[in-house]
């Protein structure tokens, strides 16, 4: 008996341990889902995603690749589209890209502690950044202004050739 309990809990560890390094190898980096959970004026969408998308060139260069916006909502999503084309990114929400260097990229956009916390995506970079909404800009209109350093997080390629 006293076997037979020692092969059913080394089998059982064996299986945990095997669904674990399944879970770490499986796919590759991948992006975020693109959601928004805070409500946001017009104004705060387009003052946040003007500075990310600002952000962003640092890291991922206008000019040089596409950027399929994936993403739906009716707020942050246009602005995003608007600051991005403004930078000199070229945008593709459902289009084909036919072949084209594609630079998918996500985002989210949710209430944290008093504010909202901006996150944009891509396989090459994740910026992270926390805003406070409410600021009142030049023209009146509640805007938002950065409330936090900005965290880059740099994703490596990996090469599978």
């Amino acid at each position: 008996m006293s076997k037979l309990l020692s092969y059913l809990r080394f089998s059982a560890t064996l299986l945990c341990l095997l669904l674990l390094a399944a879970c770490q190898t499986m796919g590759g980096p991948g992006l975020i889902q693109s959601a928004v959970t805070a409500e946001l004026s017009p104004n705060a969408a387009s003052s946040i995603a003007a500075d990310m998308v600002e952000r962003l060139a640092e890291h991922v260069g206008p000019g040089s690749t596409t950027i399929a916006l994936r993403g739906d909502d009716a707020v942050f999503g246009p602005a995003l589209e608007a600051s991005l084309r403004d930078k000199g990114y070229a945008v593709v929400t459902d289009q084909a890209t036919d072949g084209a260097a594609v630079e998918p990229l996500a985002y989210s956009v949710d209430p944290f502690e008093g504010g909202v916390l901006v996150r944009i995506s891509t396989l090459k970079v994740e910026l992270t950044r926390m805003y406070t909404l409410g600021t009142t800009g030049a023209n009146g209109a509640a805007g938002a202004v950065p409330a936090s350093p900005l965290s880059v997080m740099q994703r490596r390629s990996v090469d599978r050739s």
